[in-house]
């Protein structure tokens, strides 16, 4: 080192000794300061470089004329070398009055292995790391993308993993570099625990969260009780907004802990809240200081209502609707503002919404990042504006909340940035795809139905397009069939819902229905909403359908002496014919069978009106709709059908949900058609439990052997259930009791009474009378699917009526 610091001291440097070893960087200096001199970079000389040139790794010694090269300019000089990332060596050796400078360059990368990784493949790894086949290896980039394997797996629940990373030295300075990995088990949340909640139980708020505890036999079904920080944390949002909603302005989720237990090998998520009191609406009130916009005529889009309790997110979406309605006005840079003014005596809050003139901001361009599937235009579409519109925040978060609502994405998030001046704004809209197909064995099993499966493959972002297909087979003991679907919400670019339906159904003879059925067919739809609640479909089907009896239920011969064999006087079959004594259908049945293969080509519509908190378990809101189909427009079958359905569900205690169920019917024909049997309703425990499918409403009595249902042209029916789950069970069991009480009726039979070809007569058992029952329920969302099971005391029935006790329907998929 002397000698070489003698030479630098004859040429007038004060130099730093500069060495490396394998991925790494030493520094040195030398204290001893002389005068710099100029350095001529043809003094430079390069040695070990093999792929890179000599003038390249001149150029960062080069100085201009009149500059020195001194000892600074050298030290950063071998800096900007390493941080190049081609080298792994650099030194800086004298040599007869020269500066001699001696690299050994990393590896070329051969390739990228992963050995041991089984939950998660090699592509979505590959996708991760920074080292790529025909780059050089560096070893800061090897130990970072070591962090980030870890982190995946930790994602993904598994905090055991361990990545070792190893290089497989080749010919001509290449290696091949492999991730070693040992994934380990995943890692659980064993318990969920909440601190501070008086308002609501644990059983409730575990509801509203993501996060799941891992329950003992059936963890290798469940996916969100694996822990996952970034999941912990969306839900500690989900908490507070959820007590936002029900009136607790104040509320405050103060932490969200998560310590690994070794006892349990696994996590306990603790939430602290802090609730504060609960509020209602004071008065709310619309302020416009926008000029021709009257604030009077803007308070029916208001979500907010005077006395109700607090609700941020009926403020959000008031503050979303006046902004829409304002700019329809031609005030498409109003601004609206919420300001709420709390009173703590009477726990009020009143909130004033201000419409003001904002400043004229535009929309320069809305950037789209993470989609490696799912179409720009897919995401685009969901925006009411494009770029160069007004910019407008409520509209924003509209489309925030429609990208989460298509249930194509992980994650969601739209941020803004300055745009190229100071009227304008960019916004970029990052999301991460999730798998969208599913690939499903369905099994179950009802007192109705039987045993049943089904096999379906469906997907709902069909090649990125945002377009839904499935196709089912099902198979069981009274059922078949199968069905192709195909469905896109933005039909030509609108915002208009078109699908098609091919389907076939065979239905066999069973204790509740004597007749084989058979019905193959189209339907095609088209719909579109309204607002926000309100939707509208549009439908149109057409279908064959047929019906075959059991040779024992259709074995009378209709000669002239079998229609004169009977106990009393007068024509026709009657009971006493020997032919009935295995059980004859219904005069009703044989006639329909008589007319063959039957074509219905109906048109329809539905109209639908939701403000439910949560489509798959509201616990408040209403659902209606209210259907009508059209039989006639061409076919062999005219009818005119009306039903409508209402559900409330409300909130009554905490965890206890109240449900309030209402519907009727009505089907009449029309033109010179007569109203078929099979167009009747036939209702059972549909409408009232405690009673077999078709088991109540007009009924043939000729034959006691067989009584067949059949069907009534009105119906009415309500039902009141409260549910609540067992709160001394975790939530993951999933059960919920239910207790209900249900009154209905069913009658009007206006099929065929009397047949000619046999001189048949039938007189139905047909009564308005109000039918009624009470029960109890367990209603269990299994890891294996949907199970309900109920057990009904009839209070009010007809004696022919059929009544079924118990009732159990479920299934699953995996």
């Amino acid at each position: 080192m002397n000698s070489w610091v003698r030479w630098l001291r004859g040429l007038g440097l004060a130099g730093a000794v500069l060495s490396g070893g394998v991925f790494g960087t030493a520094f040195g200096a030398i204290a001893t300061a002389v005068p710099a001199v100029a350095q001529p970079a043809t003094s430079i000389v390069v040695e070990g470089n093999r792929r890179v040139e000599a003038d390249t790794i001149r150029s960062y010694f080069h100085v201009n004329p009149g500059e020195r090269l001194d000892s600074y300019k050298i030290d950063q000089a071998i800096k900007a070398l390493y941080a190049t990332g081609l080298f792994q060596d650099v030194r800086i050796n004298p040599s007869a009055g020269r500066l001699v400078v001696s690299v050994v360059e990393n590896p070329v990368i051969n390739r990228v292995a992963f050995e041991g990784n089984k939950k998660i493949k090699d592509e979505q790894l590959g996708v991760e790391v920074q080292s790529k086949p025909r780059g050089t290896l560096s070893r800061p980039t090897v130990q970072s993308d070591v962090q980030r394997l870890v982190d995946i797996y930790r994602r993904n629940g598994r905090f055991d993993v361990r990545v070792d990373p190893k290089i497989i030295e080749l010919p001509n300075n290449r290696v091949d570099l492999v991730f070693e990995i040992k994934e380990g088990e995943k890692t659980g949340v064993k318990k969920i625990r909440f601190v501070g909640n008086k308002a609501y139980g644990d059983q409730r708020l575990k509801d509203e969260i993501k996060t799941t505890e891992t329950m003992p036999f059936f963890g290798f079904l469940q996916q969100a009780d694996i822990y996952d920080p970034d999941r912990v944390e969306a839900d500690r949002d989900l908490i507070r907004r959820f007590y936002l909603k029900h009136g607790y302005a104040d509320v405050r989720v103060v932490s969200a802990t998560s310590v690994y237990d070794p006892a349990q090998k696994g996590f306990i998520v603790t939430f602290t809240i802090d609730e504060g009191p609960r509020y209602q609406f004071g008065k709310v009130t619309i302020q416009s200081n926008v000029p021709s916009v009257d604030a009077k005529s803007l308070y029916s889009r208001l979500r907010a209502s005077s006395g109700a309790v607090y609700n941020a997110e009926a403020v959000e979406k008031s503050v979303e609707n006046l902004s829409i309605e304002v700019a329809r006005r031609g005030y498409p840079f109003a601004v609206v503002r919420p300001h709420g003014d709390r009173d703590q005596a009477t726990r009020r809050i009143s909130v004033t919404f201000n419409i003001d003139e904002g400043p004229r901001v535009y929309v320069e361009r809305i950037n789209i990042h993470g989609n490696t599937r799912t179409r720009d235009y897919v995401i685009r579409r969901e925006f009411d504006i494009a770029e160069g519109d007004a910019y407008n925040r409520a509209l924003v978060d509209r489309a925030e909340r429609r990208l989460k609502n298509l249930n194509y994405f992980k994650s969601v998030k739209i941020t803004n940035e300055p745009g190229s001046a100071p009227d304008r704004v960019v916004l970029n809209v990052d999301v991460e795809d999730m798998p969208t197909g599913e690939f499903s064995i369905a099994g179950g099993y009802s007192t109705a139905n039987g045993a049943m499966a089904e096999l379906s493959i469906a997907e709902r972002n069909l090649l990125g397009r945002g377009q839904f297909a499935k196709f089912a087979v099902q198979y069981g003991q009274y059922t078949k069939g199968f069905q192709v679907s195909f469905a896109d919400p933005y039909f030509m670019g609108y915002r208009i819902g078109v699908g098609a339906d091919l389907f076939m159904r065979q239905t066999l003879a069973s204790n509740y229905v004597s007749y084989d059925s058979e019905t193959a067919g189209i339907a095609l739809r088209a719909g579109f909403a309204l607002s926000e609640e309100l939707s509208f479909q549009a439908r149109y089907s057409i279908y064959q359908q047929k019906i075959t009896l059991p040779y024992v239920l259709n074995n009378c011969q209709y000669t002239t002496e079998a229609l004169n064999f009977q106990a009393g006087s007068g024509p026709g079959v009657q009971p006493g014919n020997p032919c009935y004594d295995d059980g004859e259908a219904s005069l009703a049945i044989r006639k329909e069978l008589a007319a063959g293969r039957v074509l219905v080509s109906m048109l329809g519509y539905t109209l639908a009106y939701s403000t439910l908190d949560n489509n798959r378990n509201p616990t408040s809101g209403i659902y209606a709709e209210f259907k009508q189909d059209f039989a006639g427009a061409g076919g062999d079958v005219n009818f005119i059908r009306s039903t409508a359905d209402l559900r409330s569900y409300y909130e009554m205690f905490s965890d206890v949900v109240a449900v309030l169920h209402l519907q009727g019917g009505n089907i009449t024909g029309w033109g010179s058609k007569d109203l078929r049997m099979l167009d009747h309703f036939q209702m059972g425990p549909n409408l009232v439990r405690g009673f077999e499918p078709a088991g109540f409403g007009p009924r043939d009595l000729t034959n006691p052997l067989r009584q067949d249902a059949l069907g009534g042209t009105m119906y009415w029916g309500a039902s009141v259930e409260a549910q609540a789950p067992f709160t001394f069970l975790p939530k993951d069991v999933g059960l919920k009791g239910a207790v209900f009480a249900d009154p209905g009726s069913l009658w009007d039979y206006k099929g065929p009474t009397s047949w000619d070809v046999t001189g048949e007569t039938l007189n139905p058992a047909d009564s308005s009378k109000i039918r009624a029952s009470v029960g109890v329920g367990l209603i269990w969302n299994s890891p294996f699917g949907p199970l309900r099971f109920d057990y009904s005391f009839p209070l009010l029935k007809e004696p022919y009526d059929r009544v079924q006790q118990f009732r159990f329907g479920g299934g699953t998929k995996f």
